[in-house]
């Protein structure tokens, strides 16, 4: 059913959530999967893959341990650093690479920004034609 499942990640304390959901449901489907990170910093955004800075560092050191996390849990993992706009990178990764599945986790704001410009894993579900597994994070 899923062969490849993409799982973006924010840093941020709903990403325990979503691996955790997604580790067992590939073991159950025997699903590759993706991890993606978009780190979008200041040197990030401007620089690109150039960029140089501790966060850019930091990024890449949290995507390894999540990735070497879920490989010594027996799955079959990769992983990718993407620069810029978490959302417009996303979707761009999807067209490109495919895949069946998109796993975000979400925070559950109320914020009026949510509201004005929406959050990026609604904004990437209406931008795709994959479907979407959004996970609130535990409170």
């Amino acid at each position: 059913m899923y062969d490849k499942i993409l799982i973006t990640l924010d840093t941020s304390a709903s990403d325990a959530a979503i691996i955790e959901h997604v580790r067992e449901l590939a073991k159950i489907t025997g699903s590759r999967i993706v991890l993606l990170h978009v780190a979008d910093g200041w040197a990030a955004r401007t620089f690109g893959p150039d960029a140089v800075s501790p966060e850019v560092d930091e990024d890449q050191k949290y995507l390894t341990a999540a990735e070497k996390s879920l490989r010594d849990a027996g799955l079959t993992v990769e992983s990718h650093l993407a620069y810029g706009d978490p959302v417009t990178e996303i979707v761009s990764w999807v067209e490109k690479e495919g895949c069946d599945l998109i796993a975000m986790g979400t925070h559950g704001h109320r914020l009026v920004g949510d509201i004005l410009r929406g959050t990026t894993a609604s904004r990437v579900q209406h931008r795709v034609a994959v479907p979407v597994l959004m996970l609130r994070a535990p409170a």
